[in-house]
């Protein structure tokens, strides 16, 4: 069973469309939550110790940006 991956978002966020893309690309759905159109999401992320986005969130495991880290979760997700 695939586990569920939450990318949390804002408008015009150059590094979350990235990360949209590419798990988009490896055929990893995801629930995308705009922290600029919901103010509970914005502080789901600050209670994961992040203040900014993109986070993405895989299994309970969090991680900031387009980073090897993600690449990480990437393949928790399909696992």
């Amino acid at each position: 069973m695939k586990k569920q991956v939450i990318v949390y978002t804002t408008n015009d966020c150059i590094e979350c469309d990235m990360v949209k893309k590419v798990l988009t690309q490896e055929g990893i759905s995801f629930e995308t939550r705009n922290v600029s159109a919901n103010s509970q999401y914005q502080k789901e992320v600050e209670n994961l110790g992040f203040m900014g986005v993109p986070v993405t969130v895989v299994a309970h495991r969090a991680v900031k940006g387009f980073t090897n880290e993600l690449k990480e979760l990437m393949e928790l997700a399909k696992s």
